[in-house]
């Protein structure tokens, strides 16, 4: 199985996550400027809210994605005081035919000292079992 770790930060908090994502899974974790090239069957694709949204070069890269080389995406990432970004990421990946698994990892990340130490070490392991399980499920 071919596995591809993406992030997009501002903050570094999501680039903590996306790293332990690729430790546990045995990829590497780059920035959404490094494109797919590589058929891949799952993207673990990082990101935050930014004004309420996706930033719009989060919304640019998956615009980007091929859907003959990508398999199906899957949601994480950290934010202060928003949820999950998967509506709006799902939302964009359909436009191009790539579905986004259900399942997805959120934490709270540190902003301007809100949520101090976030995502913090209890979150870096959850996210990392959390990578594991998406890899080891065979349905």
């Amino acid at each position: 199985m071919k596995v591809e770790v993406r992030y997009y930060t501002k903050t570094g908090n999501t680039k903590r996550l996306a790293e332990a994502v690729a430790k546990a899974v045995g990829a590497e974790a780059l920035p959404i400027d490094v494109p797919v090239k590589e058929k891949t069957d799952i993207l673990f694709l990082g990101n935050s809210y930014y004004a309420f949204t996706i930033d719009p070069e989060v919304r640019a890269f998956i615009r980007s994605l091929d859907k003959e080389k990508v398999g199906r995406i899957v949601n994480f990432g950290s934010a202060a005081m928003m949820n999950s970004t998967i509506k709006k990421v799902r939302a964009e990946a359909s436009k191009i035919g790539i579905p986004v698994d259900s399942r997805e990892f959120h934490c709270k990340g540190e902003f301007k000292g809100v949520h101090k130490g976030k995502p913090d070490e209890n979150d870096l392991k959850n996210i990392s079992d959390f990578a594991k399980g998406i890899i080891s499920d065979k349905g």
